[in-house]
């Protein structure tokens, strides 16, 4: 493979029509403060679908990964519910699970999984492991639907290794590629993989918000994924920075190629990235205090390499509203020493309420032009099939959803009905088990 063959290919999330603030994510101060509200779930896929194609437009490459099916059959037969009943059988026996069971949380596709290029694996294929998610119980209902939708799509065996998730244990917590990184000189060439953690295997935390991912996870994922040990390094994460609202290591640092954009208060070790071979730009606690580095999302904005070279950010439109991040992105394109170089503001508020900014919707993939030509279905993007998708948006999702409205019967068939579209949209034929809830 060479360096003129891969390129990154962010496959975002696409928010499905049950997206709702339930506040279910312990930890996430923008999830919790907004529950109970109103949301859109048009306006919030149509808002990502907008960040897709304005990324297109620039020269990113583009890819989807659709929504698992809600409420998920598999999932309602092993807690003793019939799925032909939908969810009228948890309303009479236990009404608190139905926002967990319609969540939509798996549109923040950095979560999805942890992804190791072909350049960097000992057998040349492209390796991924969806994360297990056992911190939140929402999310550890999504890993065998991620599995399915995953192995659905890198369905060649000579190109792909779509791995199991690691056992659903508090020792191999596992929260995917919002806690892991690589550096590297450019896409195409071997890497620096970065695994991030928030505790040991059989560490008790009981003070402040769960620390999500565990060393041991990391250390496996490397080894499964047939990574060079000498270009692994394991970095654990803040205190501070997790208590302050940091849940992923993805809200307080981001890497792009060789670039490493991180707040000062990240890493336990202040020295962590010494070791990295990267540019690292550190941001000070006096240029971007933490709580508006977390509320803005300003290290949770997507640092990407355009085709001419340059570095943009793409941030959430938050980091305008917010005098620090405004202040420092200013300074920071003007300034010959920042590889920031341009600055793209999207609004993506039905995400950010939710707690998830524009790098939580996607899952970053190395591929060369092999491997693209390998993927199965139409998940690559283009104006065409962006314009597509927002077509179908409009038809089938809701432009409002309240938590009562969760338990509408009505709810599931259009549910039903949206995805079975996506499915020949996308041309992914067994996509969706449809069968198993009725239809």
């Amino acid at each position: 493979m060479t360096e003129q063959e891969a390129v990154e290919v962010n496959f975002d999330g696409l928010v499905g029509p049950t997206h709702n603030y339930a506040g279910l994510s312990l930890g996430n101060q923008a999830s919790q403060q907004n529950a109970g509200g109103t949301s859109s779930p048009r306006t919030a896929a149509l808002q990502g679908l907008a960040k897709m194609r304005r990324l297109h437009s620039l020269g990113v490459a583009q890819a989807v990964l659709p929504p698992p099916l809600r409420p998920d059959p598999s999932v309602l037969r092993s807690l003793g519910f019939d799925p032909a009943r939908g969810l009228t059988e948890v309303a009479a026996v236990a009404p608190q699970l139905i926002p967990t069971l319609m969540s939509a949380s798996s549109m923040w596709a950095a979560n999805a999984a942890t992804v190791s290029p072909s350049a960097d694996t000992a057998d040349g294929k492209l390796h991924l492991t969806p994360a297990n998610l056992v911190s939140t119980v929402h999310r550890a209902l999504e890993p065998n639907a991620t599995h399915h939708i995953l192995r659905s799509i890198f369905a060649s065996e000579e190109r792909f290794q779509v791995h199991r998730p690691l056992p659903s244990a508090a020792a191999f917590a596992d929260e995917g590629a919002a806690n892991h990184g690589r550096v590297t000189n450019s896409h195409g060439e071997p890497g620096i993989h970065v695994f991030v953690y928030g505790r040991e295997a059989h560490e008790v935390v009981t003070d402040g918000y769960p620390r999500r991912q565990s060393r041991l996870a990391g250390e496996l994922i490397a080894g499964s994924h047939g990574l060079d040990p000498r270009r692994v390094r394991h970095v654990r994460q803040s205190p501070t920075a997790i208590d302050a609202g940091a849940f992923h290591n993805d809200v307080v640092s981001v890497i792009n190629e060789r670039v490493l954009f991180t707040h000062e208060s990240a890493f336990a070790d202040p020295e962590a990235a010494a070791d990295l071979d990267a540019r690292v730009v550190v941001v000070k606690e006096t240029e971007v205090p933490l709580r508006d580095a977390i509320s803005s999302y300003l290290f949770n904005s997507q640092l990407v390499t355009l085709p001419d070279g340059t570095m943009t950010l793409v941030a959430p439109i938050e980091t305008e509203e917010t005098n620090s991040t405004r202040n420092y992105l200013a300074a920071a394109i003007v300034d010959p020493a920042n590889p920031i170089d341009s600055v793209e503001t999207m609004d993506l508020r039905e995400s950010m309420r939710n707690g998830g900014g524009p790098a939580c919707l996607r899952l970053r993939v190395v591929m060369t032009g092999a491997e693209r030509s390998a993927l199965r279905g139409r998940v690559m993007m283009d104006d065409g099939m962006l314009d597509r998708l927002e077509t179908w948006v409009d038809t089938h999702y809701r432009s409002e959803l309240r938590a009562e409205d969760l338990n509408d019967p009505a709810l599931i068939i259009e549910v039903a009905d949206a995805l079975r579209d996506l499915e020949q949209l996308l041309d992914l034929p067994g996509l969706y088990n449809l069968a198993d809830l009725g239809f």
